[in-house]
């Protein structure tokens, strides 16, 4: 056999190592990139999955700019935008008016079987409140008007209520809850007052008309006021004044005044509390308690209780219960007690300045 050339021979050995290898590695690919070095091997997709982060590594980063980049300084000034003035103002002011109507009317004809008397009554209310706060200082004024008739077949017209009350009050707080206030009230009545004897042939006696009698309290003190619906006041110095200008009132005692003599002058210690709240929806109790101690006669105190308590049916119409307890020894040895219960139209206005 004749033998081969040893360059040939090495020429197929070569080939066939190089067959095998690239069978090997069928695979895989290898892919070099050249920047500064930076190799990348890539490797089967459906087996190993690639590391992402590891691309940070191998960021290549770009070259740099050839042409020349200026920077400009950025500068920063405000812009004064005009805004149109707005017409706002601020109104420390609250003021409330209500009124009320009530109507009761009753008729029967001669031949009624059940008997009875045909009747009339009606009654008005008035409530004027006016509030000014602002920054502690505080101005509250309130005025009440009540008055109402009765009038029954064959018998003369008779009140059913008359009160005339007006009361003002300056404070100024010192801490949260506590003020120092100064206060004036008056109280009296529109009309004649009579007492009603049981014989219908003994003529009604006058015990009572405007200005008799008539009360101007002056109070000075402390107020106590946690919440907006409460408040209490201790009038440390506080001067009444009653007045009794007819003399031909014929009253138990004459309201304290001495005969011959108009006006009663006392120095006291005042308590009064009032509480207005809504209890319940469409439900509000409106009350104020007074007591009245003399220095002089402290153990002739006077006591006075008002209460109202109104349910509003609907934007018109409610029904109101009026309750008032009195103790008054000038006036009386016994309690006083006066209660109505009305239905009827009650409006209140809307609020202004």
């Amino acid at each position: 056999m004749r033998k081969l050339p040893v360059f040939v021979l090495m020429l197929l050995l070569s080939l066939v190592f190089q067959k095998a290898i690239a069978q090997k590695v069928d695979s895989v690919r290898i892919d070099t990139v050249r920047k500064d070095t930076v190799k990348t091997d890539t490797v089967r997709t459906d087996t190993v999955k690639i590391d992402t982060n590891q691309l940070n590594r191998y960021r290549i980063e770009p070259g740099k700019n050839i042409l020349p980049v200026h920077i400009q300084p950025l500068n920063l000034r405000p812009e004064y935008i005009p805004v149109p003035e707005l017409d706002y103002k601020v109104s420390y002011w609250r003021k409330n008016i209500i009124f009320g109507f009530n109507l009761n009317q009753s008729a029967f004809s001669n031949n009624w079987s059940g008997g009875g008397i045909s009747s009339i009554a009606v009654g008005t209310n008035f409530d004027y409140k006016t509030e000014y706060n602002k920054e502690g200082k505080d101005f509250t004024s309130e005025l009440i008007l009540l008055y109402g008739k009765l009038k029954n077949r064959g018998q003369i017209q008779r009140k059913t209520n008359d009160r005339i009350f007006w009361d003002n009050k300056v404070s100024i707080a010192f801490s949260k809850h506590w003020n120092f206030y100064g206060s004036l009230s008056f109280e009296s009545q529109f009309d004649e007052g009579f007492n009603y004897s049981s014989d219908v042939n003994v003529a009604p006696t006058l015990i009572s008309r405007f200005m008799s009698p008539g009360y101007l309290t002056e109070s000075v003190g402390f107020e106590y006021k946690p919440v907006t619906y409460f408040s209490a006041r201790f009038g440390t110095g506080t001067a009444r004044q009653t007045f009794v200008l007819d003399p031909n009132i014929q009253a138990t005692n004459n309201y304290g005044v001495l005969p011959g003599r108009h006006v009663l002058n006392q120095l006291a210690f005042q308590i009064v509390s009032n509480i207005d709240k809504d209890i319940a929806q469409n439900m509000n109790l409106k009350a104020r308690y007074l007591i009245f101690i003399p220095y002089d006669t402290p153990f002739k105190m006077t006591h006075r209780i008002d209460a109202t308590l109104t349910a509003k049916i609907n934007r018109l119409i409610n029904v109101t219960l009026n309750g008032t307890l009195l103790y008054d020894p000038n006036t009386s040895d016994r309690i006083q007690a006066y209660q109505s219960l009305a239905l009827g139209v009650t409006y209140k206005f809307p609020s202004f300045r």
